[in-house]
């Protein structure tokens, strides 16, 4: 069973390597976890003295180039994986990279077929294309074992892509993880709605964020996101997974994130929620809990021969 915490913006402390000792939630201390204080040392982690990372491209044969940045470093290494039609100079994207340059670690960022920098139409870019890019990275960019960070839709591609690279994938953070989001979201409409999508060819619905543009996602998009549905049988990814979710998400809702948990076959599952957090998850305490699970994960895997 997966293990549940709630943290709010005054309660969480940084973690240890940024000199305070980070809390370990999960089903071996539930809800009887504590919030530890404990000074250690001076903090490493200083997003002030950002160094630029260099634009490349991942060449593939019959493929879009994908555009990437990639630190090299310790294993294991960080892979972000972007929300749908996000980029890889996102808020968290770059956070991350901050923290791994401090500590020395691998990471990589990178935009999907259609967006950013990268190659291709957004016009033909799929849930299946963009699985496609999340393997062609970890498999032609990274080197040694993994921790997957995906953001909403990242959060659902995270787990195809550890479904396929068992051996290289060592765990799994989701924040605000859309797992099967879009289909669920468009089979929840009323029947004629949804007649009315097929027939014109497009879903057209307001962005939450951008109150002058509209989101446009094209009725083919929806119909092959179904063959990639994962929450209707056990999910089987085995190695650690931490769901991180606002509970003041009106996008995805935070139960998705407890589907999940219950879905994954893995015993060694943590659900975090934050009770004032939205669905981007940016704000400074958002950030601050994502890096510390990330660190925590880390030491984690220090103990595992890699």
């Amino acid at each position: 069973m997966a293990g549940v915490a709630m943290a709010s913006a005054t309660t969480w402390t940084p973690c240890r390597r940024w000199g305070w000792t980070a809390v370990s939630f999960g089903f071996h201390r539930g809800l009887s976890a504590l919030f530890a204080w404990k000074p250690h040392r001076a903090p490493r982690w200083l997003p002030a003295c950002r160094q630029k990372t260099s634009l490349s491209f991942l060449s593939r044969p019959d493929l879009p180039n994908l555009a990437y940045k990639r630190l090299k470093g310790k294993s294991p290494g960080i892979i972000f994986i972007p929300g749908f039609l996000s980029t890889m100079n996102g808020t968290k994207a770059l956070a991350i990279e901050d923290f791994c340059r401090s500590l020395g670690h691998a990471y990589i960022r990178f935009d999907y077929t259609g967006v950013g920098n990268s190659d291709g139409n957004l016009q033909e870019s799929t849930v299946g294309k963009w699985r496609k890019d999340v393997l062609s990275v970890i498999d032609d960019l990274a080197v040694g074992p993994q921790i997957l960070v995906g953001s909403s839709l990242g959060g659902w591609l995270m787990l195809h892509a550890a479904i396929a690279r068992p051996e290289k994938v060592v765990a799994l953070i989701g924040v605000a993880t859309a797992a099967d989001g879009l289909v669920t979201q468009f089979q929840q409409l009323p029947v004629e709605m949804k007649k009315d999508i097929e027939m014109k060819g497009m879903w057209t619905f307001p962005s939450k964020y951008n109150e002058e543009e509209d989101y446009q996602i094209p009725y083919h998009f929806i119909k092959e996101a179904e063959h990639h549905c994962l929450l209707h049988s056990p999910i089987p990814v085995n190695c650690p997974i931490r769901l991180l979710h606002g509970m003041k998400d009106d996008v995805i809702p935070w139960h998705t994130s407890m589907q999940v948990a219950n879905r994954v076959i893995s015993r060694d599952v943590d659900v975090i929620l934050r009770k004032h957090s939205d669905h981007r998850m940016k704000e400074k305490a958002d950030i601050h809990l994502l890096l510390c699970t990330i660190d925590d994960l880390i030491d984690t895997l220090s103990t595992v021969v890699i």
